[in-house]
C-alpha cells in the first residue's frame, strides 16, 4: 500500500480527555511489543492533559483507524534553558506494531517537530532550539525512524530495579530525615534546580510545572524520603511514585552541591527502600539514571541493592 492510501485510512485528530481508555491501551501495547514496561494508569494520562503549559489541541495528536487508537505523540517544551542556554523541545509517542511502516511515525514526528519550534521560539525568543525524543531499546524501530531524520544518540540511560524487601539497609545519618508534606514542596523545587542545575539535560522547573508532578495521583510521598538541616531546609531527597500497582518509582534523586559526599542521598534512599519493604505495598523499586551521571548515580544505586536491567537511548537534533 502507498503511503497516500495508506494515509486516507486514517484519521488524525488530537489527544482528549474522552480518549484516556484508548489511550492508555495503545501505550500498554507499545510497553508490551517494544519491551520497554512503561505503563501507565488511564488517571496519569488523563492529568498530562491538564498540565501547566500544553494545550491539548495544539500540543497533541491521535491517529485513529476506525474506532482504534494506533499511533499518540505529545509535545512539551521547557520554560528555561537548559545548561548550555538552549531550549529543549521534548517528542513523545509511538505507533502501534501493527500500522509501523505506513508513513505515521514520519508524518507524527515531522508534526512534533513543526510545533515544538513555534512554541519553543515563542516561550524562549533567540535561542537555540533542539529536539529531544526516546529512542527505546537497542533494536528499537523508532532509531530507525529517528536516525533517518538526522537524529543521533545524546546518552544512554539505565534503567535500575530492586527486588524488595530484599537485605536491610541501616540509614545513619546526622540529619533529620522525613517523608516530605506539602510544607517542604516549595523548598525542594528549590532544592531540585540547585542539586541539577549541573547535570546534562536538565532545566529549571517553575513552581507550576513542578506543582503538575508534587500533586500527581501517582505521587507517593509517605515513601519519599528528605534529609534536612537544623534549619529545616532541605539539603537531599528521594521522590517517589506509582504508575505500576505493586512497583514503586523513583522519581527523583537529589543533593544540593554543598552537602554532596556526605552519604544523605543513599541515606535517603535507604529509609525509602525501607518504608516500601515494610509497608507490604510493593514488590520491587525502579528508577531510570543518566549512564554519565556526574555524581556516579549509577555507582550509588549498585550500593542499596539496584542492579541494571536494561539501557534506553536517549536522540537528540538540533533544530
Amino acid at each position: 500500500m502507498s503511503t497516500a492510501a495508506a494515509d486516507t485510512a486514517y484519521r488524525w485528530h488530537h489527544l482528549r480527555h474522552e480518549d484516556v481508555a484508548a489511550w492508555c491501551a495503545l501505550t500498554t501495547t507499545l510497553a508490551t511489543a517494544d519491551g520497554t514496561d512503561e505503563l501507565y494508569q488511564p488517571e496519569d494520562l488523563a492529568e498530562e492533559l491538564d498540565e501547566h503549559g500544553v494545550d491539548p489541541a495544539r500540543d497533541s495528536w491521535a491517529v485513529w483507524h476506525g474506532d482504534q487508537l494506533v499511533a499518540a505523540g505529545q509535545v512539551r517544551v521547557a520554560f528555561h534553558p537548559d545548561q548550555d542556554g538552549r531550549t529543549r523541545v521534548w517528542l513523545g509517542g509511538g505507533v502501534h506494531p501493527e500500522h509501523r511502516g505506513r508513513g505515521i511515525g514520519r508524518r507524527l514526528l515531522a508534526e512534533q517537530e513543526r510545533r515544538g519550534l513555534e512554541i519553543a521560539r515563542a516561550r524562549q525568543p533567540g535561542r537555540p532550539v533542539f529536539w529531544r525524543a526516546d529512542g527505546g531499546l537497542q533494536g528499537a524501530s523508532v532509531r530507525r525512524l529517528l536516525e533517518h531524520r538526522g537524529y543521533a544518540v545524546a546518552r544512554y540511560f539505565n534503567q535500575m530495579t530492586r527486588a524488595l524487601p530484599g537485605p536491610a539497609l541501616p540509614a545513619p545519618t546526622a540529619h533529620r530525615l522525613v517523608s516530605p508534606g506539602d510544607d517542604l514542596e516549595e523548598a525542594l523545587r528549590l532544592a531540585h534546580n540547585l542539586a541539577f542545575r549541573d547535570h546534562w539535560g536538565s532545566t529549571e522547573q517553575t513552581a507550576q510545572t513542578w506543582h503538575d508532578h508534587w500533586a500527581a495521583r501517582s505521587s507517593r510521598p509517605a515513601v519519599s524520603s528528605v534529609a534536612l538541616d537544623e534549619h529545616g531546609t532541605p539539603l537531599a531527597y528521594v521522590l517517589c511514585g506509582e504508575w505500576v500497582p505493586r512497583e514503586l518509582y523513583v522519581n527523583l534523586v537529589g543533593t544540593v552541591p554543598s552537602a554532596r559526599g556526605g552519604g544523605l542521598a543513599r541515606a535517603c534512599l535507604a529509609r525509602t527502600i525501607s518504608l516500601a519493604a515494610t509497608s507490604g505495598a510493593y514488590d520491587k523499586v525502579d528508577l531510570h539514571v543518566d549512564s554519565a551521571s556526574p555524581t556516579g548515580a549509577t555507582r550509588l544505586y549498585e550500593t542499596v541493592g539496584f542492579h541494571v536491567d536494561k539501557t534506553f537511548a536517549s536522540y537528540q537534533r538540533d533544530a
